[in-house]
This record gives C-alpha cells, sequence and structure tokens, in this order.
C-alpha cells in the first residue's frame, strides 16, 4: 500500500474507488462500503448510453465523452445523505479535480493497481460486461496515478481479495469521520 497523503485526522465522507478498467473497484467498492457504514454508487450506472455503446464496441472514451460522466458521478457524491463509496475509474487528474469541484473537497482516492497480466485475467473471467479487454491498454495510456496534493492511497490487486479490503479498511482507520 502507498500513501499520496491519508490525513488520520479528518478522514473523508466520500470514497472514490479508481483504477483502470478490471481492477475490481466495484467489487472492493460493494465489500467496503457496508463495512463502512456507507452507500455504494456503481460509476457504470451513471454512464451515458452512448458511452456505454462506445466502449462495447471497443471503442475508448475521450476526455469530451466523459465530462457529462465525471460530473454525474461528482453530483452523486456530493448529493450522498451521508458516507459514501463510488467506483470510478478516474483516471487523470484533472477528472478528480472535477470530481472534487463538484463532491467537495472532503473525497478520498482508492488507486487500485496491479500488473497488466493479472488485471487482463480479471477481465478475462468476468461475464457480461461492457468493456472488453481490448480496452485495457488504452486505460493504461491515460492513466495518471495519484499526484502529491491528492488525498489517497494505493493498493496493490495482486494479492487475495479479503487483503485487498483489509488494507484499505486499514488506510481508513475502519471509520469514516
Amino acid at each position: 500500500m502507498t500513501s499520496t497523503s491519508v490525513p488520520q485526522h479528518a478522514l473523508p465522507l466520500r470514497v472514490v474507488v479508481m483504477g483502470v478498467t478490471g481492477t475490481g473497484k466495484s467489487s472492493v467498492g460493494r465489500a467496503l462500503a457496508p463495512r463502512m457504514g456507507a452507500i455504494y454508487i456503481d460509476g457504470d450506472d451513471l454512464h451515458p448510453r452512448a458511452n456505454l455503446a462506445k466502449m462495447a464496441a471497443g471503442t475508448p472514451l475521450n476526455d469530451e465523452d466523459r465530462a457529462p460522466w465525471l460530473v454525474r458521478v461528482a453530483e452523486a457524491l456530493r448529493a450522498a445523505p451521508g458516507p459514501a463509496v463510488c467506483g470510478c475509474s478516474a483516471l487523470k487528474r484533472r477528472y478528480r479535480d472535477l470530481i472534487r469541484s463538484v463532491a467537495g473537497d472532503a473525497v478520498l482516492f482508492l488507486h487500485l493497481t496491479g500488473p497488466r497480466d493479472v488485471i487482463a485475467a480479471y477481465m478475462a473471467e468476468r461475464r457480461g460486461h461492457f468493456m472488453p479487454l481490448s480496452l485495457l491498454e488504452s486505460q493504461f495510456a491515460a492513466l495518471e496515478p495519484l499526484q502529491p496534493g491528492e488525498t489517497g492511497f494505493v493498493v496493490d490487486i495482486a494479492q487475495p481479495f479479503e487483503t485487498v479490503v483489509a488494507e484499505v479498511e486499514r488506510a481508513l482507520g475502519g471509520r469514516f469521520a
């Protein structure tokens, strides 16, 4: 686990589980939210239909495609009645800045990362997902890891799922502020 400034005295009420496709954002978010007394928001459910169709056809999204989706994600986080965990790729710093500008500064980014071969294997096992394996490289090409000044931490997914979730819980101090 790598930390990029996780203040222990005032943990955020909003956690964005970020990373390239196939890292388990939805699975980790769904496991984490009830443990933290939070709701889970799946960013995939907030994509415009055109985005889903484009990705399903094997075409990567561009910044213009992502902009309305990122606003929807941020608005959903802002509107959450209490603690919230949201799965959202948030691949670029400017995407994360947009989410913070709309949802509020109390957003923490949990970056799930791992070796390409591990992620590709996870993607090959999932069924019924709109995102094809062919788009993994475009996701890595767009990815800007967490940078200094961003509140968040990194967890490697190349370990058992429960270990990943336990690492996240430890990093969050087992609670939301």
